[in-house]
């Protein structure tokens, strides 16, 4: 697959998550896990954040087990309520009283009906049976208790096959016409349980104690507002909390523009409370569901609201006008009533405390809730996340886009928490953050695929004749290197193994092979250790070059050092080879430096990567020369001026000529590079500048001058390694003695052969 199709379907890819992302968040096919995960991020959101500090304007009147074991067994005879009410007025001053619990059947402990008949069989008895009635009716002396004081009754809607309704429901709390002929979502129900009429004549008010369940079990909010029978009542918490603040009247608030589908419509935004002209609005989800500002843990001892034991309360034992204008809950934390719930703060919490808690949140107006633009926020954001994402990842490093990623994240989960700590709005994180991750794993899974892929392919590209440290730095960025033709500066080297026709002539064909091999085998490992990449092997020779395919700004000095190692190499291969009988071999090493073009050619049959241009036909030139001057490698002035300014390169130029090569009228200056071993002795400088004498006496056309020095170079560095061009030089002089050159030579000299 080539890299643009690659490239292609890796952005399909990328946009078909962002495409499913979007499906979800439009609402047009949610995924469940999804909403479960954002559930989850909401806990430990409201665990984070929970104040967990004390409310002091709600306590709770708790039917504990103390109170069970003192009192009886629940139910209570409806006395003893009653006697828990007038105390809570009476001595207490309470300001409201709420009961999460329901008196929908008659008092059991009544007798009423038995006493009129024990006073109809005896006369004598009848005229006290008004006042027995009065001592003995239970629910009328609760009813007593109950008029004219702020008292809310509970009750509890039904959804289940029989529609059962027991008891009488309490007025509507608003009139449907306030919807304005919407079809508001709310939850409905089809059966109830209610208080006896006597009690709910007394106390007109009452609210639902109905928690609502998510999909995992746990109670994170209640319906503000519900419907029965296209009638609309309120929960206990929101009648306590009208009932205290002077019963304002409830005004639901549904949209009435359109706005696009990234909000919705026909569901509630908000309630309204009004009253004299203010507004209090409670937001809710379009269900009419508010969020449980949890405050704590829970429970009598969880720290959030103060209990107090309904026995102690109907024993005196609590200090008069210790709840002085409290809100009260009465309602039960033993276990044998069944009235727990699994909430996101724990899993086993007191119902009636949800319902403080939500009055608690009532009285501070810090109820959370999802905002109607939750929806386009959403959208806006998993596009801009995609975006940022897609420039990261593709222009950063992979440790920086790591680092990146860890950071986004904890910017999308501060402005979460910030957003909830600030105003209460319930942002939707999960997919925001699923994406991030999804999109994170996939491009490195992605890079992860197709870099192998490129390492492989790099490693059968360049395998062959690049060395493997090379190649392990190119699958490192393997998108860098390619076999596409390019124009680079590099340096190039032919090398060619001496005496190869004379050998081959004595020795058998599979010595001539294993001779050849070992050869090629030491040199290309010098070439590989000073970062040279192989062209190929032609006869007797090698062909290789630097700079390319990884750049290396040092690749002449690197050529020079890699032609002086394989001379070193090449003596300890000759002592080898005269140890096993076999004949000494030579080299002859040519260097250039240039623009040349490199890449992969050939023909459609057959293609390698290799260089082409003057530079390199130049360096086979001058590769030819080394058996004229007697020297084992030559180089180009290209190649020299590209070391000039090379640091720690290890050897020194010794110029040799000027030449004309066959095919450029230009003459070029051959040089000569020494060790640094070499160079070091102190007689270096002495025999360069006879050298130099040398040269420049010739070039004058003072023959005898640069016989002289010649004949002293000779006599005085008799074991020099340039002995061999002395040699030459001196056959030249000579020849130039008796047959001096044309008027306008240049000294150069021209070779017109290869």
């Amino acid at each position: 697959m080539s890299s643009r199709w690659r490239r292609v379907l890796g952005q399909a890819l990328w946009l078909g998550v962002l495409v499913s992302a979007l499906v979800h968040a439009s609402g047009l096919f949610p995924v469940h896990v999804v909403s479960r995960l954002d559930l989850v991020l909401a806990d430990f959101r409201l665990n984070a954040l929970m104040p967990r500090t004390l409310d002091e304007r709600v306590v709770i009147v708790d039917v504990d087990e103390k109170s069970l074991a003192e009192l009886g067994r629940w139910p209570w005879s409806r006395n003893y309520i009653a006697a828990m009410v007038d105390e809570l007025f009476e001595r207490q001053k309470v300001a409201v009283v709420g009961f999460d619990m329901v008196f929908a059947e008659p008092d059991p402990a009544n007798d009423l009906k038995a006493l009129a008949q024990w006073a109809h069989q005896k006369p004598e008895l009848a005229k006290h049976l008004s006042s027995w009635v009065t001592e003995f009716d239970h629910d009328a002396q609760l009813a007593r208790a109950l008029t004219h004081r702020p008292v809310v009754l509970g009750y509890y809607f039904t959804s289940d096959r029989d529609g059962r309704r027991v008891g009488d429901l309490p007025p509507v709390a608003f009139d449907a016409a306030s919807l304005n002929g919407h079809a508001i979502p709310l939850t409905s129900w089809n059966g109830y349980a209610s208080n006896l009429k006597l009690l709910a004549q007394a106390a007109p008010q009452a609210g639902y104690f109905n928690a609502s369940a998510d999909i995992d079990g746990l109670v994170r909010s209640v319906p503000l507002l519900s419907q029965f029978e296209q009638h609309h009542y309120e929960s206990l918490a929101l009648a306590v909390f009208r009932r205290y603040t002077g019963s304002p009247l409830i005004k639901p608030v549904v949209p009435t523009a359109y706005r696009g589908f990234l909000h919705r419509h026909s569901a509630l935004s908000s309630v309204n409370l009004e009253q004299g002209g203010v507004h209090q609005p409670i937001p809710v989800d379009g269900h009419g569901r508010a969020r449980v500002p949890y405050r704590g843990p829970g429970g009598p001892e969880g720290g959030s609201f103060a209990y107090v034991s309904a026995s102690d309360l109907l024993k005196g034992r609590i200090p008069a006008e210790a709840l002085r204008n409290k809100l009260i809950l009465v309602g039960s934390t033993a276990p044998g009533l069944y009235d727990q719930r699994a909430t996101p703060v724990s899993e086993v919490f007191p119902g009636v405390e949800v319902h403080a808690n939500l009055l608690s949140g009532l009285l501070d107006a810090r109820l959370a809730a999802q905002p109607d633009w939750a929806r386009g926020f959403e959208i806006v954001l998993l596009c801009l996340n995609a975006i940022v994402l897609a420039v990261v990842l593709n222009k950063w490093s992979t440790i920086s886009s790591a680092l990146f990623v860890v950071l986004w994240v904890c910017a999308l989960a501060a402005h979460n928490l910030w957003a909830y700590a600030r105003y209460q709005f319930e942002l939707p994180l999960a997919l925001t953050l699923l994406l991030t991750l999804v999109l994170y794993a996939g491009h490195t899974i992605w890079n992860y695929i197709m870099e192998g892929r490129s390492r492989r392919s790099l490693t059968r590209l360049f395998g062959s004749y690049v060395p493997p440290e090379l190649v392990a730095e190119m699958a490192k960025d393997p998108a860098r290197y390619t076999m596409r033709a390019e124009n680079r500066e590099l340096t190039v080297m032919f090398c060619d193994m001496r005496n190869f026709t004379q050998i081959s002539e004595n020795l058998p064909p599979e010595e001539v092979r294993a001779l050849v091999n070992q050869f090629f085998s030491n040199m290309t490992a010098v070439i590989g250790t000073h970062r040279g990449t192989l062209d190929k092997y032609i006869g007797d020779a090698l062909m290789a070059f630097w700079g390319a395919p990884v750049c290396n700004h040092q690749h002449a000095a690197d050529a020079v050092k890699s032609a002086l190692g394989m001379l070193q190499r090449l003596n300890a291969l000759n002592s080898e080879l005269v140890a096993s009988g076999l004949p000494r071999v030579g080299l002859g090493v040519g260097l250039n430096t240039g623009l040349m073009c490199v890449g992969d050619m050939g023909s459609s049959l057959r293609r390698s990567y290799t260089v082409m241009g003057d530079p390199v036909n130049l360096a086979s030139r001058i590769e030819a020369l080394t058996r004229h001057y007697g020297v084992d490698i030559l180089a180009g002035e290209s190649t020299f001026s590209a070391t000039a300014h090379a640091s720690n390169k290890g050897f020194e130029w010794v110029e040799v000529d000027r030449v004309r090569v066959k095919g450029k009228e230009q003459p070029v200056t051959l040089f000569t590079p020494v060790s640094s071993i070499w160079s070091g002795q102190s007689t270096f400088k002495e025999e360069v500048r006879l050298w130099s004498l040398v040269l420049t006496s010739y070039r004058l056309q003072d023959w005898s001058r640069a016989r002289n020095a010649v004949k002293d170079l000779q006599g005085a560095f008799c074991k020099s390694p340039l002995l061999g061009l002395y040699q030459k030089m001196e056959e030249r002089i000579a020849h130039c003695c008796h047959n001096p050159p044309v008027l306008d030579w240049d000294g150069a000299s021209t070779f017109n052969t290869k």
